[in-house]
């Protein structure tokens, strides 16, 4: 008995749990996507406006990849808690970035890229791939590491 099956129908997860870590290692990706077209967004307004503006899809792919992260915690327990930290990280680096972005726009300073979020979001993709394709590297990983 599952202590959680009273409280979220799990049901469904048993279908989707699988893919999840495919859907994840897809957001990140767009989310990196995103990102480039946020930054590009932000430049061309810093230098017609006082502020910046968030950029919706990349608000979208972020809140996706908090979603996403937290209903993993149901399937993989300890995989989604550090996929979680990991991708609050990220959020948090967001939010801050496009504050900076914004102080940068009203001191008529250069936009630069959004460094924290960058790395961030790289170690997020590297957490995520790591679990999405490991497909690709279980029979090299398997002859030298013992579980």
């Amino acid at each position: 008995m599952d202590p959680l099956q009273f409280l979220v129908p799990l049901g469904w997860l048993s279908a989707a749990g699988p893919a999840l870590p495919y859907a994840i290692f897809v957001m990140t990706v767009a989310n990196l996507a995103t990102r480039h077209l946020a930054h590009r967004r932000h430049v061309e307004q810093g230098q017609d406006a006082d502020s910046v503006e968030a950029y919706t899809p990349h608000v979208f792919t972020n809140v996706g990849l908090v979603l996403l992260s937290f209903v993993f915690i149901l399937t993989a327990p300890v995989r989604g808690t550090i996929l979680s930290v990991l991708v609050l990280a990220m959020f948090i680096a967001d939010f801050f970035e496009l504050e900076a972005r914004n102080v940068e726009a009203r001191n008529d300073m250069e936009i630069e890229a959004p460094k924290s979020s960058i790395a961030a979001s790289l170690v997020v993709l590297i957490w995520s791939s790591y679990f999405a394709l490991f497909f690709l590297v279980e029979g090299f990983w398997n002859q030298f590491v013992v579980a």
